[in-house]
């Protein structure tokens, strides 16, 4: 396929491309090249011209709790430890029901595909045969990712506790299933966090993940209450990160760790050292109160971040939202420490396509070589009166756009539409 129009693309923090009026090739799922000047071998191939839009690597969230899409918006007056208690544990509960999960992950899919998530880290619940339903939809509508079957044996409600060992079965379970039925999703385990899981189960996920190679994704140091809890739950063990370390699940370059707000030096390290993935959800650290994670300083002690919703603690799914609000929150943080020096939308931008996409592998970025997974952004009526450059373009669209401006979305060299018809 050919493409031509304006592309924007930042491959690295500090290094943003801006290709106007040029062409854009692909091969298969990947991208070959992007040219001022249409290459001969390519004369008199069909091409497709979007015209003035902008054309950007489509999002990934690497942090998202797909059960909680129905729940955004709601309760947050109150913290973390309470939050979950009053409104995440009673609808959670509710997915035993597959018939009622499956009217949820449809709405789910087909809202992430308008606000241009093409890639995604989730997790689903505790219910074994929600979390497959998930996994069979999400390939159906052609999306790609990462969902996980939560894991919870302690410290949690009758309803929503499991067994150890049938909480390792269903897991292990769902692992082989995926790898034999689904191309483009795959597992992910997925703790749902220290106090929820026994050392029983967190020591035979890691074997799980030891055995099949697998990603893992948990919650690490959101919130003051929680990291005490962690403290009075494994006396033994010095710090949170320790404590999933200790069992095997900080597996190097394959894990994903939510929020990273309160972390030690110590923590740092051992993050750093396993090339640990730290999703920063600036809308979630906010609406329940948690704290404001020093973004920057961690870009630059060395630490991979990325920017993620956290819906439901997140009030919505539109990555560009969650762009826009990490830099005004980075900007909060320089006023409290104005040697911290805040991020450029710019930047969260990159950590919302290439900084998440890495994770996949060659993501997030129209490089040679790179899985082409782009939406097409078209100029709002509005802004008619004045030219705007691309660049100016793609930051209104961050700040202001919404599913009206995306006017065709592709992920793995395909275009998708709409998943589904409710």
């Amino acid at each position: 396929m050919i493409f031509k129009g304006n592309f924007i693309w930042a491959p690295e923090l500090d290094r943003l491309e801006v290709r106007e009026h040029a062409w854009l090739v692909t091969e298969g799922e990947t991208v070959a090249g992007v040219y001022d000047q249409l290459p001969p071998e390519y004369a008199g191939q069909p091409v497709t011209d979007w015209g003035d839009a902008v054309i950007i690597p489509a999002f990934n969230d690497m942090h998202i709790h797909a059960p909680q899409f129905v729940n955004r918006g709601i309760g947050y007056d109150v913290r973390l430890l309470e939050w979950l208690d009053t409104y995440t544990f009673p609808l959670e509960a509710r997915y035993r029901d597959v018939g009622f999960a499956e009217q949820v992950w449809k709405r789910f899919l087909n809202r992430l595909w308008a606000v241009g998530t093409m890639r995604f880290s989730a997790f689903a619940t505790i219910h074994k045969e929600a979390a497959w339903r998930l996994m069979e939809l999400t390939e159906q509508a052609g999306l790609r990712g990462l969902v996980g079957k939560v894991n919870m044996d302690r410290n949690s409600p009758d309803d929503l506790r499991e067994d150890t060992e049938q909480s390792l079965a269903d897991t292990e379970e769902l692992i082989c299933r995926s790898r034999a039925e689904l191309k483009h999703v795959g597992f992910i385990l997925t703790p749902r966090f220290v106090p929820s899981t026994t050392e029983k189960l967190m020591d035979g996920l890691g074997q799980l993940g030891e055995k099949y190679d697998l990603p893992v994704q948990s919650h690490l140091a959101e919130n003051p209450s929680e990291i005490q809890w962690v403290k009075e739950l494994h006396p033994d063990i010095s710090t949170y990160t320790q404590v999933y370390d200790a069992f095997g699940l900080l597996r190097k370059g394959k894990t994903i760790m939510a929020h990273g707000i309160y972390l030690s030096d110590g923590e740092k390290d051992i993050l750093r050292e396993k090339n640990v993935l730290l999703a920063h959800c600036p809308f979630s650290n906010s609406n329940v109160s948690s704290g404001v994670m020093p973004l920057r300083r961690d870009l630059e002690e060395g630490l991979w971040c990325c920017v993620a919703s956290d819906v439901a603690g997140g009030h919505t799914a539109a990555m560009n939202r969650s762009v826009a609000a990490a830099a005004a929150l980075s900007k909060l943080n320089w006023l409290n420490h104005p040697e911290e020096r805040h991020l450029k939308v710019t930047e969260t931008f990159h950590l919302a396509t290439r900084g998440s996409g890495a994770f996949f592998g060659k993501v997030g970025a129209f490089e040679p070589g790179f899985d082409f997974d782009a939406l097409v952004i078209t100029p709002d009526p509005v802004d008619d009166l004045l030219e705007r450059t691309p660049l100016e373009r793609l930051e209104q669209f961050l700040y202001d756009g919404d599913d009206r401006h995306i006017a065709a979305r592709y992920c793995g060299g395909a275009l998708v539409e709409q998943p589904f018809a409710l």
